[in-house]
């Protein structure tokens, strides 16, 4: 830990998608978060793993927002989540293969030549989300 940092890591991240229910789903159902609270007037749900949370805000307007693009939009480029190990990982993308909605973008592959192995997918709604296992 930094001694000259005056931040100490995220509290929470927060994504605005365009179907709320789907996204929810995502999270919860599929990789196991908590709802933890939500403010339907918004709306917006709250969740975690026990290490994060995440808020997720509907979009007004989904059919007039524009998609993410990685290459020319500022904004979130992908949010990254541990999971514990190789085996995990694999599993994990067993899942997200199989999921509605979730497109792999690559499966489970060394990271930068090392042992820290990694994928990524986009979720429903187009978020990319990367997933690591990180290795030696």
């Amino acid at each position: 830990m930094s001694d000259t940092a005056i931040t100490r890591g995220a509290h929470h991240i927060g994504l605005t998608v365009p179907d709320l229910p789907k996204a929810r789903g995502f999270f919860v159902d599929t990789l196991g978060f908590s709802q933890v609270g939500e403010v339907p007037d918004y709306p917006a749900v709250f969740l975690t793993d026990g290490s994060i949370m995440i808020t997720l805000w509907q979009a007004e307007n989904p059919a007039s927002a524009v998609p993410f693009d990685r290459k020319n939009v500022i904004g979130l480029h992908h949010l990254a989540l541990n999971v514990d190990g190789a085996d995990a990982l694999d599993a994990v993308h067993d899942k997200l293969k199989a999921s509605d909605g979730v497109d792999v973008e690559f499966a489970p592959e060394p990271l930068g030549g090392g042992p820290t192995r990694h994928m990524m997918c986009a979720i429903p709604g187009g978020i990319r989300v990367e997933f690591i296992a990180a290795g030696g």
